[in-house]
């Protein structure tokens, strides 16, 4: 049964077929990505640069459509990482949630910032 396309696993399967078809997989070292990742995560903050905590929160078209391409190349390059070090990102993601709960409790952490250490 195929994958629906909306799914981190269509998208993972559509980005290492993009990949191989253009044998880039010789290029996707775990170090290799981790730093386009960071380059990209970098590029993210561009579109923000200078601009108030308003501001940031009222983008134009063409400053969302920018984010929005970030955006994009962050997550593609995470899920290649993923790919290649067989991370189960969902999983990951859900697991770190959970210690996140354990680290900030609701009752010392609603509506502050504090780090978990702090609080």
């Amino acid at each position: 049964m195929p994958t629906p396309p909306d799914t981190l696993a269509h998208l993972s399967q559509r980005l290492a077929d993009f990949a191989q078809e253009r044998d880039w997989a010789q290029f996707h070292s775990p170090k290799n990505l981790a730093s386009a990742l960071s380059v990209e995560a970098g590029e993210l903050l561009e579109p923000f640069q200078w601009l108030t905590e308003a501001q940031s929160r009222a983008l134009s078209p063409a400053q969302l459509a920018a984010v929005t391409d970030e955006m994009a190349d962050v997550l593609l390059y995470l899920v290649q990482l993923a790919n290649t070090l067989q991370v189960d990102l969902p999983a990951a993601a859900h697991a770190k949630i959970t210690r996140n709960a354990q680290r900030y409790p609701v009752d010392k952490a609603k509506g502050r910032s504090t780090k978990h250490d702090a609080l």
